[in-house]
């Protein structure tokens, strides 16, 4: 699969933007969203090839974002891969369970994002 379009979803601009940066830069087609709603209607309306997400956000959090995308026959085949401050081994594990294709922890390097992509591709 290749990763063309990435959706990116953080409640924080400064995040939005940094990771924006990154993703633009390899070449990828940007979205945005800041909350788990507004992720879950542009993941169906769009349909990007990788959802990065935050995890603690106001309304919905990442992790019943995270649930709904993997459930929903509409988006269940978008990786997603999460980057959060929370950096618990059970945060990991939950992730997971959730459907998480893989996991980030703030603070990052851009090349813990690129790596991400390319491993998905």
């Amino acid at each position: 699969m290749s990763i063309n379009k990435v959706l990116i979803v953080d409640d924080s601009p400064t995040e939005l933007t940094h990771i924006q940066s990154i993703v633009s830069d390899v070449g990828c087609l940007v979205l945005t969203a800041t909350n788990g709603q507004e992720a879950l209607n542009k993941a169906k309306s769009e349909k990007p090839d990788l959802i990065f997400l935050d995890i603690v956000m106001p309304d919905r959090d990442g992790f019943s974002t995270c649930r709904e995308l993997a459930g929903d026959a509409a988006t269940k085949d978008i990786p997603v891969v999460f980057v959060t401050s929370k950096n618990q081994k059970a945060d990991r594990v939950w992730a997971q369970m959730q459907g998480a294709k893989g996991y980030i922890t703030k603070p990052y390097s851009s090349n813990e994002i690129i790596d991400q992509i390319k491993a998905l591709q």
